[in-house]
């Protein structure tokens, strides 16, 4: 089989992975040429992926509970509310920074373990129990804040969502994210091949794993060159590979898959379903909380409308990014792709000066046509 035979075949069998990614890079272009190439500078782009950050921590949390074949509908308003309890506790009661974040994250458990009850033990739908936390938390956010505004906070604090490594250091993270990329990848294709699973041919591998290395490379070197990689942006990027290996290479990651594919067959097998679920919205009751407390840092202050629409940007990025809502499927990469295309869109419309309400009808179309994709390939 020849080079282009095996790129054409992997095309076909990673069709929409492949199909996310020219999407990406077709919104980018079309943007660019939009905005007379405002869009593609590296400030731009350099703030482009710090916007993408609370999005896509959420989504991180998203994927995994839509893989489950649920829901969560109250992530923009516990987000919201975590890094409302962060701000009071700083700037009404003094507290540091890191007892305010441990104390915005400890909210996040908690109301990540009330969803989990009442969806494993009480075996209510998780559309209606975290809608009724979207609006119960709306509310808790009013209340906390007294309907103002809570800043400025402390240095520290705002240094997570807004401050830069610098240029030097950030050089040496890139080139070790780079080549450590290319050495989990290179040990994948030594451990398939030793368990005898198909790889592609030395040349076709050599010619996938140099594009990836650039595109990551060229992602850092924006960052590089504008002010450094944001200390958000890692944060992101920690979560992420966090995420990915839990729900790639651990027993309760599997689980997750076994659930969402088939719950019956996954309670034969012997899977405790009800406890599984329960610690799966615990843990995203606290990433949903790193999200808030990210976003807080970022804007130095605790509003009202904080996380608003947040929960409809992180369902479409998983749904672009591949998760499917039926269950079963979906990564954590690829809901970090989806995050880039929705925030990419936020960025190059705002650039345009489209009106708001232009905005809010493209994601809605992008959102529908990605659910329609995604039932159209399932039934292939």
């Amino acid at each position: 089989m020849t080079l282009y035979e095996h790129i054409r075949e992997g095309f076909h069998k990673n069709i929409r992975q492949y199909t996310m990614v020219m999407a990406l890079v077709l919104i980018w272009v079309a943007l660019t040429l939009f905005t007379d190439g405002v869009f593609l500078s590296p400030r731009n782009i350099s703030n482009l992926f710090l916007q993408t950050v609370t999005v896509g921590i959420v989504a991180c949390g998203m994927t995994l509970i839509i893989v489950t074949g649920n829901i969560d509908l109250s992530v923009g308003a516990v987000a919201g509310f975590a890094g409302a309890v962060a701000a009071v506790l700083q700037v009404n009661y003094g507290w540091g920074t890191v007892p305010s974040v441990l104390a915005a994250l400890a909210a996040g458990l908690l109301i990540g373990a009330w969803h989990g009850f009442w969806v494993a033990y009480r075996k209510v739908p998780a559309f209606i129990v975290t809608l009724a936390s979207m609006l119960a938390f709306r509310g808790a956010i009013l209340g906390v804040t007294g309907g103002a505004t809570i800043s400025p906070l402390r240095d520290s604090f705002k240094a997570i969502g807004t401050n830069y490594v610098s240029p030097f250091f950030s050089g040496l993270i890139a080139a070790l994210c780079v080549l450590g990329f290319v050495a989990v990848q290179l040990r994948m294709r030594k451990r398939r091949m030793a368990y005898g699973f198909p790889v592609l041919p030395l040349s076709a591998e050599t010619l996938k794993l140099s594009v990836q290395a650039v595109v990551l490379a060229a992602a850092f070197s924006i960052m590089i060159f504008n002010q450094g990689i944001p200390y958000a942006v890692l944060l992101l990027l920690a979560l992420a590979l966090a995420f990915g290996f839990m729900a790639q290479r651990t027993v309760f990651g599997r689980r997750l898959y076994a659930i969402g594919g088939n719950a019956e067959a996954a309670k034969l097998s012997g899977i405790n379903i009800d406890r599984t679920l329960m610690k799966m919205f615990m843990l995203s009751g606290v990433i949903t909380a790193v999200a808030g407390t990210v976003m807080t840092a970022r804007l130095n202050a605790a509003t009202t409308s904080a996380g608003v629409n947040m929960e409809l940007d992180a369902i479409a990025a998983c749904v672009i990014g591949g998760t499917s809502l039926m269950g079963g499927e979906g990564t954590i990469v690829g809901a970090l792709i989806g995050a880039l295309i929705m925030s990419s869109l936020d960025n190059g419309m705002s650039l345009m000066n489209l009106d708001i309400t232009y905005q809010y009808v493209v994601k809605g179309l992008i959102l529908l046509i990605a659910v329609w994709v995604d039932i159209s390939t399932r039934r292939k």
